[in-house]
């Protein structure tokens, strides 16, 4: 079993930033990629970036690319999403998950394990 706790979400104006982190613990090694997902209220879960918990690759989806950053630290078992240039439709619950299995994937079914979620909410 892996457990994902996430952090650091909060209230912010819109241009301003936030730092989310998503701390594993449990099976760590079982670990393939570990991706982080929104879900707006009356919207279904959507897909927002992916990294490789070994190796650099990272994934993004179109409407964050150039405003998010994701990266992790090993040492730490921490996965980070940065987000600047907030806008008020980023507001959502975030959520980080793991994925155990090859390869990376933006589906959240697809998905092994979820943290229990961070409110973003971006004021205008």
């Amino acid at each position: 079993q892996v457990q994902l706790v996430e952090s650091g979400g909060g209230l912010v104006q819109a241009g301003g930033s936030l730092r989310l982190s998503c701390a594993a613990s449990g099976r760590t090694y079982s670990i393939y990629a570990v991706g982080w997902f929104r879900q707006a209220p009356g919207k279904s879960r959507e897909f927002v970036a992916a990294i490789r918990w070994s190796g650099s690759n990272t994934y993004y989806a179109d409407s964050v690319k150039g405003r998010f950053t994701i990266s992790r630290d090993n040492a730490k078992n921490t996965v980070y999403l940065q987000m600047n240039s907030l806008k008020p439709e980023d507001t959502a619950v975030y959520y980080c998950a793991a994925d155990r299995t090859p390869p990376v994937v933006t589906t959240p079914a697809l998905y092994d394990y979820w943290g229990q979620g961070t409110q973003v909410t971006v004021s205008s």
